[in-house]
């Protein structure tokens, strides 16, 4: 098992269109494509227009896998584009896959 860890810096003023988006229209996208997440979570202190999240992999064949059919879908082609209509939702992408140690209690 591997994980993804991504984190949005949200555009200016737009971290809460982001978390609707991921609420209401990326999520099921994910659920029909297989993608797991483990996770997500905002900065209590830290931070402030950031969302962090997690994703759970098999191997990075899976990973990209999914992935790829995931970004090509026109459905979320569609909706992406309808809800940045008014300019990106995000700043910024960091990404990082994460193996996890001998001694890890997540394996």
């Amino acid at each position: 098992m591997i994980h993804e860890l991504r984190i949005y810096e949200g555009a200016a003023g737009k971290l809460p269109a982001l978390n609707k988006r991921f609420e209401t229209i990326t999520l099921k996208l994910w659920e029909k494509h297989g993608i797991r997440q483990a996770g997500f979570w905002t900065a209590e202190i830290g931070t402030s227009n950031e969302l962090i999240y997690l994703l759970e992999w098999e191997s990075l064949a899976e990973r990209d896998e999914k992935w790829t059919a995931f970004q090509a879908d026109p459905e979320w082609i569609q909706k992406r584009a309808e809800t940045e209509v008014e300019g990106p939702l995000v700043a910024r992408l960091h990404n990082s896959i994460l193996r996890p140690t001998s001694y890890s209690s997540v394996k």
